[in-house]
């Protein structure tokens, strides 16, 4: 029996925030645009990405609402910061499990300049750090690309604030 192309039949919050997010690119967009970026050929240079299949994914958040369009950008929505925890948690379970090598980003408190613990609070500010105090550094297993967006991300950036490649 072939595989179904969406979730239908399911009536389940999970299946249908999969319709969403669940493809294999779109987390990545997300994690990109929570990163800053915002313009359709970093997004393209950064994730080595098709462009039709680019172009494809950003629609569909956009009319999702989990990203807005303002002029040549895609800019992230509250819908879509929400998702933060979910990427974060996601980054961290993936290091414990499938990390080759020491993790490629670190998620830090600006204010204190501790990393986050796994469940996105700072152990020594002991509190939940809200997505605009959270400081994205390179980690000790970051590779060395040379497409822009890795460029700018080899300094610490805060989050959501606009790379600019």
């Amino acid at each position: 029996m072939a595989l179904g192309k969406d979730y239908a039949r399911q009536d389940c919050a999970v299946a249908r925030a999969l319709e969403v997010v669940g493809e294999r690119w779109t987390m990545l967009i997300i994690r990109d645009a929570l990163y800053g970026v915002r313009r359709f050929s970093d997004f393209l240079a950064r994730l080595d990405i098709p462009r039709a299949v680019l172009s494809q994914r950003l629609q569909s958040l956009v009319d999702a609402g989990v990203l807005e369009k303002a002029g040549h950008e895609y800019v992230i929505t509250e819908t879509g910061k929400e998702l933060w925890p979910v990427v974060h948690a996601l980054a961290r379970w993936g290091e414990r499990h499938f990390g080759d090598s020491a993790p490629v980003r670190l998620y830090c408190h600006a204010g204190c300049g501790a990393r986050l613990a796994a469940d996105g609070t700072c152990p020594e500010c002991a509190r939940p750090v809200p997505l605009e105090e959270v400081e994205l550094r390179p980690g000790p297993g970051a590779p060395v690309r040379d497409d822009p967006v890795s460029v700018a991300l080899r300094e610490p950036h805060r989050m959501l604030t606009p790379v600019r490649a």
